[in-house]
């Protein structure tokens, strides 16, 4: 069966770091999307980041492009999302999330590709 497990929040103060694990099992490696999600309370859940073994593809919400990097260790199964100039609004609640049909992050994105989702990992942000 398919599992996923982010972790690697924190609380960390604005300017600071943090790098976000997934690590996934029970699919194939060449033929996954890991998406990176986040909600905050009384907000609606928005795409971060996704990165797609299919096609190569890379997603970066506006909010992150320039700070943020997305990448894999396909050996140990884990995708990372190093967060850099941490914000107060980066506050929220980080959850990864897989389609593991083969699609694009387009499709995983904007087309609710996504069919498996971990539990979150919490990210706080001091100003």
């Amino acid at each position: 069966d398919v599992q996923l497990q982010a972790s690697g929040g924190g609380l960390v103060q604005a300017g600071g770091s943090l790098r976000l694990s997934c690590a996934a099992s029970g699919f194939n490696d060449d033929n996954y999307a890991i998406g990176w999600f986040r909600q905050a309370p009384g907000k609606e859940r928005e795409a971060v980041s996704c990165l797609s073994s299919s096609d190569g593809s890379t997603f970066y919400a506006d909010s992150v492009r320039g700070r943020s990097t997305i990448s894999s260790d396909n050996a140990k199964k884990t995708v990372y999302l190093q967060m850099n100039s941490l914000e107060p609004e980066d506050t929220a609640v980080y959850y990864c999330a897989a389609d593991t049909d083969g699609s694009s992050c387009y499709v995983a994105v904007y087309l609710n590709g996504i069919n498996y989702w971990g539990k979150g990992t919490q990210v706080t942000v001091s100003s």
